[in-house]
């Protein structure tokens, strides 16, 4: 999977539909902007899908699993066990993801990017649907060595962005969310945020699963040391991805960028699948176009990096689980958008009087 090949296929959305898209809904039987940003999601589909009739009917929601080696550190109030324990549950169905895709009749993918365990060793009857693109066995502790060398970030972007290509061929998607399992994943993706927005690490670092206060502060200070040691260039994604970074997070970036170069919209979650985002975005810009966020998480570095892409949260429900679940409960909302642009008559049409 050539990754930079498919940096370089990712346009900017195209101005020529949106004047006609605005039209169209303006054209609705309602007070013009009352139905407020379903609107603007409705015009943005029409620019992403090339359609004055988009769709979302088939919806499909990807989770990138692997283990970070700054969880030795002390950063999460969970071991690192947890993370294969989960992947386990999300191939059992017993997850929140999985109720909520249930519900929303959401097609759910659980990728193995490199979580700390074998589950090759386990039988196979509890394995299926596993992905397996594991770049190795976690991360290393990024207060101590750089999380991962070059070419494993690279290979992260390509692993992610290929799931999307091998799905794809075999299913249509008109929507993708994106999610995650990971514990101390939240300290990597801070760390991201930080270096990227030039934010201090204190400002944007949260309890991740609940640590108190004092363990609060001491994660704030490990991701503090960590930039001051390693120095990522900010305007660098692989460099960025390769000090601080999960492999995850850039199969998250790597996936994002596939469905942008495809033209399929893209639903980040919270917190480290914006901090994907925000990797994908510094390869190329562009792909923000087809951005939208789930929703606006308690992480607090959350809202740093959608401002860093002037992005809105859909949705603000307090959550803080990740998994996808902000991704997965926002999808209906761009469906309605969809639906109001093709199906909601016309003033013409109803016989409506206009203001």
């Amino acid at each position: 999977m050539d990754i930079k090949k498919i940096i370089m296929e990712i346009k900017p959305l195209s101005e020529h539909l949106s004047a006609d898209a605005q039209k169209k809904i303006d054209g609705k039987t309602k007070p013009r902007g009352s139905l407020g940003r379903l609107e603007d999601c409705a015009v943005r589909l029409c620019r992403i899908q090339n359609t004055l009739s988009p769709q979302i009917q088939n919806k499909a929601l990807f989770v990138f699993a692997a283990d970070h080696g700054i969880a030795g550190e002390g950063v999460s109030a969970y071991p690192p066990e947890v993370t294969p324990q989960m992947v386990l549950n999300f191939l059992s169905g017993g997850a929140a993801i999985n109720v909520l895709c249930r519900q929303q009749n959401i097609d759910i993918k659980i990728i193995d990017a490199g979580v700390n365990f074998d589950f090759f060793s386990l039988p196979e009857e509890k394995l299926s649907g596993l992905i397996n693109k594991k770049i190795r066995p976690g991360t290393g502790n990024f207060l101590k060595e750089p999380a991962m060398t070059m070419a494993e970030a690279e290979k992260c972007l390509a692993a992610g962005a290929a799931v999307v290509k091998e799905y794809l061929e075999k299913n249509r998607a008109d929507v993708i969310g994106l999610g995650d399992m990971g514990i101390g994943n939240t300290a990597s993706s801070s760390a991201i945020i930080s270096a990227v927005t030039g934010i201090s690490p204190a400002e944007v670092t949260g309890r991740g699963t609940g640590i108190d206060d004092q363990h609060l502060k001491q994660k704030a200070d490990i991701i503090a040391k960590a930039l001051i040691k390693h120095k990522p260039d900010a305007r660098n994604a692989f460099d960025i991805l390769s000090k601080v970074g999960g492999f995850e997070i850039g199969a998250i970036a790597g996936a994002a960028l596939f469905a942008a170069s495809k033209n399929i919209p893209v639903v980040l979650d919270g917190i480290i699948s914006t901090a994907g985002g925000l990797i994908a975005g510094l390869l190329n810009p562009s792909c923000r176009d087809y951005f939208f966020s789930g929703h606006q998480s308690v992480e607090k570095g959350q809202k740093a990096a959608l401002a860093f892409m002037n992005l809105e949260p859909l949705l603000d429900l307090n959550l803080r689980l990740g998994e996808g679940t902000g991704a997965a409960l926002a999808m209906h909302l761009l469906d309605a958008s969809c639906r109001i642009m093709s199906e909601m008559a016309s003033f013409e049409e109803a016989g409506v009087s206009k203001a």
